[in-house]
């Protein structure tokens, strides 16, 4: 196992199963940060206001051709939650037009869509995916099944934050488009724990955060645009990009990358991010902590007697898994115990009425951590 806790700045006397909420970031890839911050520090007026262009364009081209995109059809922002924000507030919906999302989507994307919703008159829709799941078809045909005439939007996670579940979304935006449907996906979870390519998956929009599963730093995510729908994006935050008195390679580049003054070296960071993966042979991290997140499966559904709610294998979920407590259980109090007396910080999640918990394993875990959660959770269920 790559266990490569000494590599990250995590307290050692916690037993970190939570990756998936903030992530955690490496020594060497915080050190970069840092140099970026001593930078602009060092010379704000240069940094900001004469190199500014240059160094974004370059961590931008970093990026895209990690995810195998233009380097223009992306853009940096602070989360998900940011860029699937500068999305919606864009898009031109009315009375009676739908959004059609399923319910296992993120909370704080959820308010965002029925906040517009309450403001513009379109119906926002959260379509049922019944568990338990035994293939991607069903996911498809279930989303699918609350389409209508009024749908224009598409609303879906690629990796679902409370049920841990990756979704089929180059089948769902190829369907879609089909339909003359808009597609907006949240990868919130994706990069860095699924392969990306954006120019294959067909998404019109997809927001994805890096400091979870790449590990940068706090605050450091993107949204990408297909050329074709770019010029439905408006700023969020109107700034000297609007109107440009000196336009750069397109107004979807101007709106979104200059805000206003702001510390822009987490974004700077992100190639640190991405060579410390590649350096680090991650896909093969990746495997190994699939390998440990199935055990972690495993050792829960032998306690609980709560088979899991989908198959057990790297397409369904990868180093974020989730399973069944039973309904009993007082998941507030469970959750203060796991981490007041047993140091184990991972999060527990009501959903639909159902108890989950929800395990993270980063290069940072091992066994032993999972012994600890498992010899905690036969004391307290």
């Amino acid at each position: 196992m790559f266990n490569m806790k000494q590599d990250f700045l995590l307290d050692p006397d916690i037993v970190f199963l939570n990756h998936g909420s903030f992530g955690a970031v490496p020594k060497p890839v915080f050190a970069d940060y840092q140099h970026w911050q001593q930078e602009l520090e060092r010379q704000p007026v240069k940094f900001l206001g004469r190199q500014f262009n240059a160094l974004m364009s370059t961590a931008r081209s970093s990026l895209a051709e990690y995810l195998h995109t233009g380097v223009n059809d992306l853009v940096f922002v602070t989360n998900a939650s940011v860029a699937i924000n500068i999305v919606a507030h864009s898009l031109d919906l009315h009375p009676g037009d739908e959004v059609l999302a399923t319910d296992h989507e993120y909370g704080a994307m959820d308010r965002t869509w029925r906040f517009l919703a309450g403001k513009k008159g379109f119906s926002y829709i959260n379509q049922p995916i019944q568990l338990p799941l035994n293939s991607s078809g069903e996911i498809i045909d279930q989303l699918f099944e609350g389409v209508t005439h009024k749908t224009r939007v598409l609303f879906v996670s690629h990796y679902t934050s409370p049920t841990a579940l990756i979704f089929p979304v180059a089948e769902i935006c190829q369907r879609a488009r089909q339909r003359g449907i808009l597609t907006v996906i949240d990868g919130a979870h994706a990069p860095g724990q699924i392969d990306l390519n954006l120019l294959e998956l067909g998404a019109d929009f997809y927001a994805g955060n890096l400091h979870k599963w790449l590990c940068a730093p706090k605050g450091s995510a993107f949204l990408f645009a297909r050329p074709e729908v770019q010029d439905i994006i408006e700023p969020l935050v109107v700034s000297w990009g609007w109107q440009a008195e000196q336009p750069g390679v397109s107004p979807y580049i101007d709106y979104l990358e200059w805000t206003g003054t702001r510390d822009i070296s987490q974004f700077l960071a992100v190639p640190a991010a991405i060579r410390y993966q590649a350096d680090h042979r991650w896909d093969e991290v990746k495997v190994e902590c699939h390998e440990l997140a199935s055990e972690t499966r495993q050792r829960i559904t032998a306690i609980t007697r709560i088979p899991g709610y989908h198959p057990d294998h790297i397409d369904w979920y990868i180093q974020m898994g989730a399973v069944l407590l039973p309904d009993q259980v007082d998941i507030l109090a469970l959750k203060s115990v796991l981490y007041d007396t047993y140091k184990i910080e991972i999060p527990l999640i009501r959903w639909n009425n159902m108890n989950l918990i929800r395990f993270s394993l980063q290069a940072y875990n091992s066994r032993e951590d999972i012994i600890k959660l498992e010899k905690a959770l036969k004391i307290l269920l």
